[in-house]
């Protein structure tokens, strides 16, 4: 019942910036985490961002002073400010939300960086 539809992808030159949208239907109980998170050809999945609902906000290495993460919980969406974006910052990214019984995630969006 609970789904995550992530939008805000495409292709963008190096530099420039992107906002995805994370808009989550269905209930879910209040205390839980959103994120974001990335997979890269032949990589891993890897986390990006993550916000509580403290809004305590933590960033991988990589994006740190590029990316700003942010909810909503009024519209139940959370976002992803990319700025500065560079080619290896291309990936599929996916939404997560995370409570203490269940983690649910997005189909995700391609997000491509030209140079």
């Amino acid at each position: 019942q609970v789904q995550l539809v992530e939008s805000g992808g495409g292709l963008v030159q190096a530099g420039g910036s992107l906002r995805l949208s994370c808009a989550v239907s269905g209930s879910i109980f209040s205390g839980n985490t959103m994120g974001w998170y990335r997979q890269a050809p032949g990589k891993q999945r890897e986390v990006v961002a993550r916000v509580t609902t403290g809004n305590w906000r933590t960033y991988a290495d990589s994006v740190k002073g590029r990316f700003t993460i942010s909810r909503d919980n009024t519209k139940n969406t959370v976002y992803l400010q990319m700025n500065s974006l560079k080619p290896e910052d291309t990936a599929v990214y996916y939404c997560n939300v995370r409570t203490a019984l269940h983690g649910y995630w997005g189909q995700g969006t391609q997000v491509t960086v030209s140079s």
